[in-house]
């Protein structure tokens, strides 16, 4: 643990520079795998290529009100959240389609997007605002 004291992000930004390299969204769907080395041959073919994965996008289904479905879900989400980062990408945009239960389907939410932070990835929820009747 360092005892210095930090200048935030203005310090590190005064630092960069430009770099001839595409920021691009990959959607999860397109994805053979999330399997280490999957994602690694996939990270050096984009690098190759001039691409940088910026964001990783993925359709979330919670549409049956069972606790079961609901923890299946999350796990299959907790693992594009690694994926994420893995590609280095510093987002993961999880889009919410109807949802049987949002008061069960929040604290799964609420813990893949703290250990999206962990992973150094900003979850953004993208709810296109329907609910099951």
């Amino acid at each position: 643990m360092s005892t210095t004291q930090s200048d935030g992000i203005e310090a590190t930004l005064d630092g960069c520079r430009p770099a001839e390299i595409d920021p691009i969204v990959v959607d999860a769907a397109d994805l053979e795998s999330t399997a280490p080395e999957h994602l690694r041959d996939l990270k050096a073919e984009f690098s190759a290529r001039g691409y940088q994965p910026a964001t990783l996008s993925v359709a979330a289904c919670f549409d049956c009100g069972d606790a079961l479905s609901t923890q299946r879900e999350a796990d299959r989400l907790r693992e594009f959240v690694r994926a994420a980062s893995f590609l280095g990408a510093g987002r993961i945009e999880v889009h919410l389609g109807e949802v049987a239960d949002r008061d069960a389907t929040e604290p799964a939410l609420s813990a893949l997007a703290e250990r999206a932070r962990r992973e150094g990835v900003e979850l953004v929820r993208v709810d296109d605002g329907s609910a099951a009747a």
